[in-house]
């Protein structure tokens, strides 16, 4: 009686166990389902389609030169006696770079003039020989002919020409700044020989010109005196405007045309420095949207429309672009219809359907 009983209660329990184990499973098939069928909710951004001014832009890179550059060296060779400035120093007009030792040339020089006076007086007393006054006052009414002709023959002529060529020897142990600006690369240090290789550079960076290349089709896209901005790899954060100086009327093997471009110098640029040019010119009249609003669906290019909570999905073809926009149209071929004043999505499209339920994100 006993072990009836007892295996009463065990079946008793285990019909208990499973009914309740049922009940759990039952329950959380249910809520996988609801979650499985919930709604999506697709939050996104609109902007109103409008047309205005779109800014058209030509971008490449070039690499920045001084307006004025000069490779400066000695006309003579041998030993530097001294050099008067460093890399980077600013220096004006006909200042003394560097000079080498000029005993020689200081004495051929003086040799030379020394010849020269001797000449000058021989000439005077071939002009005296003749019957002509050899003073200051009266040698101006020496024929030319006659001045020639006694020049000549009393050496004057040689002497003075070996006397400018002294001069020059003199001159060409040292070296001077043809203009303002900057003193770059120097080559030797002071005591070392010097041959008539160059020493260094002078830079003027007060104005620079950047040479760019452009394609074919892009040239009735530039114009002569048009505004350009550069962008500086080192700063890319600041802009500096200058406009086209140049225009080369000839198309390269390559289909690309070179364009030059000056600027203003600045504390910020630096000669032989990359920077990236911008031309920009606005077109009138575009329908623009961000290029984030355009996406692809069937390898073609779509907008999203927003209509009564509701993604529209158009078809539109990308005409222009810049950095950040896009020109578009209806594609007409897809029987895709774009007005002015259609709320366009801008964000949140990127899994969007045709007719996805779409929630505007508050501003």
């Amino acid at each position: 009686m006993d072990r009836k009983y007892g295996r009463l209660i065990a079946l008793g329990c285990s019909l208990a166990l499973m009914c309740a184990c049922t009940g759990r499973s039952g329950d959380l098939l249910e809520d996988d389902t609801k979650a499985e069928w919930a709604p999506q909710t697709n939050i996104v951004e609109v902007m109103e389609l409008k047309r205005g001014d779109f800014p058209m832009q030509l971008i490449s890179n070039g690499r920045l030169e001084a307006t004025r550059r000069a490779s400066l060296g000695f006309a003579e060779s041998g030993i530097i006696r001294s050099v008067r400035f460093s890399n980077g120093d600013w220096i004006e007009k006909g200042a003394v770079i560097a000079t080498l030792d000029n005993s020689s040339q200081s004495i051929a020089l003086e040799s030379a003039g020394l010849s020269k006076e001797k000449a000058r007086l021989e000439y005077l007393d071939v002009l005296a020989g003749l019957g002509y006054s050899v003073s200051e006052k009266d040698l101006p009414s020496v024929p030319d002919s006659v001045r020639a002709l006694c020049s000549l023959r009393s050496g004057y002529s040689a002497a003075q020409i070996e006397f400018r060529r002294a001069e020059a020897a003199l001159e060409g142990t040292i070296i001077r700044a043809p203009f303002s600006g900057k003193v770059a690369d120097i080559s030797a240090k002071q005591y070392e020989r010097a041959g008539t290789e160059p020493f260094c550079t002078l830079i003027d960076d007060s104005s620079f010109e950047v040479t760019f290349s452009a394609l074919e089709s892009e040239c009735a896209f530039l114009n002569k005196g048009q505004t350009v901005k550069l962008s500086l790899f080192s700063d890319p954060g600041k802009e500096v405007k200058g406009y086209i100086s140049s225009i080369n009327p000839t198309i390269d093997r390559n289909g690309q045309i070179a364009v030059s471009a000056k600027v203003r110098g600045d504390a910020s640029l630096i000669d032989g420095m990359n920077v990236k040019v911008i031309v920009q010119k606005n077109l009138p009249g575009k329908l623009v949207v961000p290029k984030r609003a355009v996406v692809i669906r069937d390898q073609l290019e779509v907008l999203f429309r927003y209509r009564d909570g509701k993604a529209e999905w158009v078809y539109v073809n990308t005409l222009e672009a810049n950095s950040d926009s896009y020109v578009v149209e209806a594609n007409t071929d897809r029987g895709a219809v774009l007005n002015e004043g259609d709320m366009i999505i801008v964000s949140g499209n990127l899994n969007l359907a045709d007719g996805s339920t779409v929630t505007v994100k508050e501003k």
